[in-house]
């Protein structure tokens, strides 16, 4: 798995792709997250177009961001959530604690309404 970032003004866009079935590679997804806090980077969006599949170990850690982004005053989104991964978030009523959007541009216009 990889992991890209950008930052748009004061939004930081989190790019996870490939599995988030974890182990190291998906902490670091944690990881980075906890970086771009410490850099008092609080609005966070993570783009999920390209992450193929998530297992459970890769919701918790979904679910570790969102709290820890919360902790520190900020908010996180998700944004380009595929069919896959959707179905997992609705099975278990795990999208209902996140924000999510089609894309990452409709995340971070969210962010300025």
């Amino acid at each position: 798995m990889g992991i890209k970032e950008k930052i748009v003004e004061d939004i930081a866009v989190v790019i996870p792709s490939g599995k988030l079935m974890g182990g190291p590679e998906t902490d670091n997804l944690h990881e980075k997250i906890k970086s771009l806090i410490d850099d008092d980077m609080i609005k966070i969006v993570i783009d999920l177009s390209k992450v193929k599949w998530m297992n459970s170990l890769g919701l918790g850690i979904l679910m570790s961001c969102f709290t820890s982004v919360a902790v520190a005053g900020g908010n996180l989104k998700l944004a380009g959530v595929t069919e896959k991964v959707q179905s997992l978030l609705m099975i278990t009523q795990v999208i209902a604690l996140f924000e999510h959007h089609d894309d990452v541009d409709k995340a971070i216009a969210a962010f300025k309404e």
